[in-house]
């Protein structure tokens, strides 16, 4: 009976815990939060920080969106962001990176390697913008510049391996330390090699690093204003309007430093297309 007795008031005890912490934090705690949320200064951030024109919700000014037409290319009478993994591009619901990192150099038949989808996209936009795309570790080409140094400890065979023989009149480095660089041939495996990533004369690259790499979340809606500058005469000339206008808009939507110490100063992509646009 002492044991029937025992377990009830166990029972109840755990009963008396759910309700009270059923309250606390799921009624009183949210409630609090949604509170806090509705003071001046955060009601607008609580509630998405929608962005609206004529009672037309046009997007958030936290997420990043694309200026691109029907078959993906980047509208020239638009400030482009930055890069994005997140689904298709700043999708909410695939926030995240690629997850690749400094050390992923080597393209494979699968997949591009970090290194060289930094170079094409610098090409990209060296291209779209009118400014030099060239940067360290690439080639001309747009690919990663990377040798495979096979024999030790001298050398005997240096092959680019980011350069397909198919596609690469020739590599882009003539020797390494004395020996011919090759091609790389189609399936051959390079990786008895030891790696050498190979700078270059690039040592100042106009198009910045956000042009080029993606966000943790894919959905930052900032550029650097390096990269706002680079852009400015592309969209002035698209739209029939002065660089100084253009760049007068770039000022005023771009912020400063958090707390004035903290990070870089960014410019919100969607705020400034909506100001271009006149909304």
């Amino acid at each position: 009976m002492s044991a029937i007795s025992s377990a009830m008031r166990q029972h109840a005890a755990a009963l008396r815990a759910l309700l009270a912490l059923t309250v606390v934090l799921g009624l009183a705690y949210p409630a609090l939060i949604w509170v806090i949320a509705q003071l001046p200064g955060l009601q607008d951030k609580a509630g998405g920080s929608i962005l609206e024109a004529d009672g037309k919700p046009l997007g958030s000014s936290l997420i990043g969106q694309l200026y691109t037409d029907p078959d993906g290319n980047p509208l020239p009478q638009y400030f482009q962001g930055r890069p994005s993994a997140a689904g298709d591009g700043y999708d909410p619901m695939a926030s995240g990176a690629s997850n690749l990192g400094p050390e992923d150099l080597v393209d494979t038949p699968e997949r591009t390697s970090l290194l060289t989808t930094v170079c094409e996209r610098s090409r990209a936009v060296a291209e779209f913008d009118g400014v030099d795309g060239r940067r360290p570790f690439c080639t001309g080409g747009g690919v990663g510049a990377v040798l495979s140094v096979i024999g030790t400890p001298t050398a005997t065979r240096v092959v680019s391996v980011n350069e397909p023989c198919a596609t690469t009149p020739r590599p882009f480095l003539d020797t390494y330390n004395g020996v011919r660089v090759e091609c790389a041939e189609p399936g051959e495996d390079y990786s008895m090699g030891r790696l050498v990533p190979i700078r270059g004369v690039a040592t100042d690259p106009q198009v910045p690093t956000d042009a080029v790499t993606a966000s943790g979340s894919g959905l930052d809606p900032h550029i650097s204003p390096a990269y706002a500058e680079i852009q400015i005469d592309r969209v002035a000339a698209a739209r029939g309007m002065s660089p100084e206008r253009v760049r007068a808009l770039v000022a005023a939507h771009t912020d400063g430093r958090t707390l004035g110490f903290l990070g870089d100063p960014t410019v919100n992509v969607l705020e400034l297309n909506l100001a271009l646009d006149g909304r």
